[in-house]
């Protein structure tokens, strides 16, 4: 069934429309939900509670745009309102290097990659997935998470100078086993 129809079922509120639109998204939608959660269980609880108000403002979907950047602004607003006793360093320098991370991927597998990402510090993570991973600019973030643009900018600093740290570890760890 076309993802249109399957669309119109759901405003019909047809629940075998609803467990497909689920099927048809659920893990792309699962990433997305990890990368704004503390945990594996907080994605899961941030997927489903995000699936509930999909359906419920299922109505709003008028069809410009995509329904998949539809219903992904939804998760996200969904897991940082969830995460709103996250606090925010507020910077005033609008200054900050740029951190570059190179990346070896026959080095560093995807998994090790996505764990240090959830094993930043909250405020950190949920700037370097705003800005990185989902494309937001820092002005979009600032907005979202209600604070300057000066503080987006350091929190993804800081978050990158998190990431290279652990990615040159592990490097340096995986080229002395290999060394030996």
């Amino acid at each position: 069934m076309a993802l249109e129809q399957i669309i119109a079922d759901c405003k019909k509120n047809h629940p075998k429309a609803q467990e497909q639109l689920y099927q048809l998204f659920a893990k792309k939608f699962f990433g997305v939900c990890l990368k704004y959660s503390r945990n594996y269980d907080d994605a899961q609880d941030n997927l489903q509670d995000g699936f509930i108000i999909i359906f419920k403002k299922i109505e709003q979907f008028t069809g410009k745009g995509s329904f998949e950047g539809w219903a992904k602004r939804i998760l996200i607003n969904n897991a940082l309102l969830r995460l709103k006793d996250v606090r925010f360093l507020e910077i005033i320098d609008d200054h900050i290097a740029s951190v570059d991370v190179e990346i070896d991927d026959e080095t560093i597998s995807l998994e090790y990659l996505l764990q240090i990402i959830q094993e930043l510090p909250d405020q950190y993570r949920i700037v370097f997935s705003l800005y990185v991973l989902d494309g937001y600019s820092h002005k979009e973030i600032s907005e979202m998470l209600k604070i300057s643009t000066g503080t987006t900018k350091s929190n993804l600093f800081r978050a990158r100078l998190i990431l290279k740290e652990k990615v040159e570890n592990i490097t340096q760890v995986n080229f002395q086993s290999s060394a030996k």
